[in-house]
């Protein structure tokens, strides 16, 4: 299976902006049929808490583009998009985890959009970032998700996510082999995503993507680097600072031949609890 990172300067607040960007980017670089493509958290809008101007509203405008560029280069598309959390019904269709109740806050999404045009999945991020005041405005989920890609099992998550590695393990339980991250993760702390994917990776002995955005928003810059980890941690693509898509082919046989040669997982705690009767 081929995997894509699109890593794009978002433009702010510029839903139309930044459909366009990432079609005409597609269109100049088709991914293969059947690959698995990621775009960064909130790719059509930036990271932005105006809730009311970037939220995907009834026309469901985003939410219909992924489907729409899944469909006709016959892909699966993760991409991050705001949806407005006082709206349940708009979340059901594909929705595998708890809906959002009425509490007035959006919900920070995954969305997994399928080749026939369908929406297959929404991840609603788990740890909104409360240092940046996202938890004022956008609720937290309590689901991990995962669906399958071609032969693999794959579990999205939502940048801040990355710092907790419980929910990753919690995933590779569930059979993830791939995971994929989507961010807008600043540059003060770009070490800290690196370290953190390939750390990612090896803990799980998993595949792992992280599609992060490049330039700059009102508040802060971004350095991109988005980067495909092997099981092993070593360093399979890195998009560096400039929009740029990245590739790599993966097989499901590495990440299960390695789980078998070193087979550490077998041994992991999982009943935490037990640690501190």
């Amino acid at each position: 299976m081929q995997l894509v990172g699109i890593q794009l300067d978002i433009a702010w607040e510029d839903r139309e902006a930044n459909h366009a960007k990432v079609r005409g980017m597609l269109e100049a670089a088709p991914p293969k049929p059947g690959a698995l493509v990621a775009l960064p958290e909130m790719f059509a809008s930036g990271f932005s808490m105006n809730i009311e101007r970037i939220a995907d509203d009834a026309t469901r405008a985003t939410e219909r583009f992924l489907c729409d560029i899944a469909k006709r280069f016959g892909v699966t598309v993760i991409a991050g998009l705001a949806i407005s959390g006082d709206k349940p019904a708009a979340l059901a269709a594909g929705h595998t985890g708890p809906v959002a109740k009425a509490t007035g806050l959006a919900l920070n999404q995954a969305v997994i959009a399928g080749s026939d045009g369908s929406v297959l999945a929404r991840y609603s991020k788990i740890h909104p970032y409360s240092p940046g005041k996202e938890a004022q405005h956008y609720r937290g989920a309590n689901a991990i998700v995962t669906f399958k890609c071609s032969d693999f099992t794959v579990a999205p998550f939502v940048c801040y996510d990355l710092r907790f590695p419980e929910i990753f393990r919690a995933a590779m339980h569930r059979k993830a082999e791939v995971m994929v991250v989507i961010a807008n993760w600043p540059s003060p702390r770009v070490e800290h995503w690196i370290t953190l994917l390939r750390a990612r990776a090896i803990e799980n002995q998993s595949f792992v993507m992280g599609v992060n955005r490049c330039g700059n928003d009102p508040y802060l810059p971004y350095p991109g680097r988005s980067l495909i980890v092997a099981p092993n941690g070593s360093i399979l693509a890195d998009a560096g600072a400039e929009e740029k898509i990245i590739t790599a082919e993966i097989e499901p046989a590495t990440v299960r031949d390695y789980r078998r040669e070193l087979p550490f997982l077998a041994d992991a705690k999982t009943d935490l609890s037990r640690l501190f009767d």
